[in-house]
């Protein structure tokens, strides 16, 4: 099956080696990217989002728009940067395990890469650039060697990724650069981000007595536990603030005087509202209010300084957003009120969802570490509908378990230690997919890994390193993803936590496992709620009042922006969107839906479910991956993923 596989994704990587062709394009137009990290389409409305709503409906709407799979910020920030998927990436943050890395955080403090690393800073992204943090062109590149003007603002992390070598400006959370700019900005009396001077040598640059932190994130409302956001808030998003501020820089300061023809804006809202909150929240619609009247900001100064019509708009979600929570007929939902969970409500709100592989593993005889000391999670690892808690309160009497004496916490510590067992197990620990890393690549330890996750009805689907593919039923090869690094940068193992797509939580369908502490909401998942995000365009080159009923994905905005621009951009996975710009009269297109599933079944499982009660005796375990291919007239080939989910019998 794996040769089948590797032959077919083969002539499909062979068919997309053909270079488009160029655009002809004036050399005053100017190209920006507006992502609203998170975004649902169906969030989408005249009443909520009045801008956003107003644009895409002037311009382009992409109706059967992709997510790069696993759909985490960091794997598609490299998509928007490349134009590919993480097999040629060889890019799998957010959180990946690479421990033969050394420095410094944003923060100037040491690394100790022994445990899973968060890669949202930008000097963690220079330091894993010592083994060349992507082995692809980007589009950013290909721009400053055009000559042209960059600037990424926003999103630590992301936003950093368009332009990880720093050829042009960069303003996120973390620090502006390069140097010319930052004194740029305090010399107009702005305020820098907190942490700027660590990007620079000791002594080059320092804050004025009153900069504060105008990037810094506000207060989150929490439920009595000190831990748990608490659904009911109204004061707002607590992230709206900052985002506001890098927008006012981007339009007085960026925009007017550094004339930047390629920008890309990567705004934390509603993401980060949401993970805290949960979708449908009112302070995550307090994120989209914020989100939306920076849009009309952004058209209203284009329009002052005459640059309206030479500047085509994408407004572009990295993915979308489910709520964290079980299976309510286990964990039923229930009432938040003066910030403690109430009775039981069929309108109310999570109390489940969150859970942690490591002591899972631990239980079972595996030697599993996820590189997170001990955790209090005390609501979202799951209230069962008797009122009892899934995991216990427990107390760190001496501070042997968890470093500090007196700390609560629900689970233990699971540190990566220095000299690892050869049977060790690394977990980097995603949200809504995990990664499995096998240090010792032995394929009996392997397979006992892929059976338990199979055997447990919180994971989905597994995808497994091509190597191991023939060896282990049930599963489907990276390769059938996308995700497959030639180079050995891909875990032995991903698995999609389970998610199911018709429970409503604040009135927006869509749930699913989490294993990120505390968190309402998650992304990550093979679901398509989580896969099918939000794209839209408007401006000179864009057809006006069209829908877009082709496939589209992450991976083609790159390429659409370098044939606008006329940039080389060679033998991407992502196509130039054709039929959406204006004079499109040639390309024609065909699609047809594919389901892949491997031919062999896991057979004689044990099915448990997330209470760890058998729940199947004997069972069978296997994939199904629904898939779009369109062609061109042109005889080019691209794959979109719709979704993915396990089968379990």
């Amino acid at each position: 099956m794996l040769k089948k596989y590797s032959s077919l994704f083969a002539i499909v990587l062979l068919t997309l080696f053909s270079c488009a062709g160029f655009a002809v394009t004036s050399p005053n137009k100017h190209i920006i990217i507006y992502v609203w990290d998170g975004l649902r389409p169906d969030s989408v409305t005249q009443q909520t989002t009045p801008n956003l709503y107003k644009f895409m409906r002037q311009g382009v709407q992409f109706t059967d728009q992709h997510s790069s799979y696993p759909t985490f910020t960091m794997m598609n920030a490299a998509s928007f940067a490349t134009g590919d998927f993480a097999g040629k990436t060889g890019f799998f943050g957010n959180t990946l395990w690479d421990n033969k890395v050394q420095g410094n955080d944003a923060w100037n403090k040491p690394i100790d890469f022994q445990q899973p690393v968060f890669t949202e800073d930008y000097k963690v992204l220079q330091d894993l650039d010592s083994d060349e943090l992507i082995l692809v062109q980007t589009l950013f590149h290909a721009a400053q060697q055009a000559g042209m003007t960059t600037a990424a603002v926003g999103k630590s992390g992301p936003a950093f990724l368009q332009d990880y070598k720093q050829a042009g400006i960069v303003f996120d959370e973390m620090h502006a650069y390069p140097l010319s700019f930052a004194k740029q900005l305090q010399a107009d009396a702005y305020a820098l981000p907190k942490l700027t001077p660590n990007a620079f040598p000791a002594g080059e640059l320092s804050l004025a007595t009153n900069n504060g932190n105008p990037t810094g994130a506000g207060v989150t409302v929490y439920m009595q536990d000190g831990v748990t956001a608490d659904p009911t808030d109204a004061s707002g998003s607590p992230y709206s603030k900052a985002n506001e501020y890098m927008m006012q820089v981007y339009l007085n300061e960026i925009l007017p005087k550094d004339n930047p023809q390629l920008s890309v804006i990567w705004m934390r809202n509603p993401d980060t509202t949401e993970h805290a909150y949960g979708p449908g929240t009112a302070d995550y619609l307090a994120a989209l209010a914020s989100n939306d009247k920076m849009l009309g900001q952004l058209q209203a100064k284009l329009k002052t300084l005459g640059l309206l019509n030479s500047t085509d708009i994408i407004i572009v979600s990295d993915h979308a957003h489910s709520h964290v929570s079980g299976p309510v007929s286990q964990y039923p939902l229930r009432t938040v009120q003066n910030g403690n969970v109430g009775q039981l409500d069929p309108n109310g709100y999570s109390v489940s969802g969150v859970i942690r592989t490591a002591p899972l593993l631990d239980a079972a005889g595996f030697h599993a570490y996820d590189g997170e000391g001990c955790r209090y999670n005390p609501v979202l690892s799951g209230i069962k509908a008797d009122g009892n808690n899934l995991y216990p309160t427990l107390t760190d009497k001496d501070g042997s378990a968890c470093g500090e004496a007196g700390q609560a916490y629900t689970t233990p510590a699971y540190w990566v230690p220095q000299k690892l067992p050869r049977d060790a197990i690394i977990i980097a620990q995603n949200g809504g997919s995990e990664y499995f890393y096998i240090p010792s690549h032995n394929k009996k330890l392997v397979t006992k890994v892929t059976r338990f996750l199979q055997s447990h009805t919180q994971y989905g689907p597994v995808f497994i390193d091509d190597k191991y593919y023939q060896n282990i039923a049930g599963t489907l090869p990276m390769s059938a993803v996308n995700i497959m690094n030639p180079l050995g940068r891909s875990p032995d193992i991903i698995v999609s936590f389970n998610y199911d797509v018709q429970t409503k939580i604040n009135g927006l369908p869509g749930i699913e496992f989490s294993d990120l502490a505390n968190s309402r909401g998650m992304h990550g998942t093979f679901s398509p709620i989580d896969v099918h995000n939000f794209l839209a365009a408007s401006g000179p080159d864009f057809r006006e009042q069209y829908r877009d009923q082709l496939p589209s994905g992450n991976v083609d905005v790159a390429p659409t922006i370098a044939y606008l621009l006329q940039l080389n951009l060679p033998n991407t996975d992502g196509r130039v969107l054709r039929e959406a710009l204006q004079g499109n009269t040639e390309t024609v297109y065909k699609v047809k839906a594919v389901a892949i599933q491997p031919i062999k079944r896991a057979v004689d499982l044990q099915m448990l479910d997330s209470l760890n009660q058998v729940v199947l005796q004997k069972t069978t375990y296997t994939i199904l991956l629904q898939t779009k291919q369109l062609t061109d007239n042109q005889g080019h080939a691209y794959t979109y993923f719709d979704f993915a989910k396990a089968v379990r019998n």
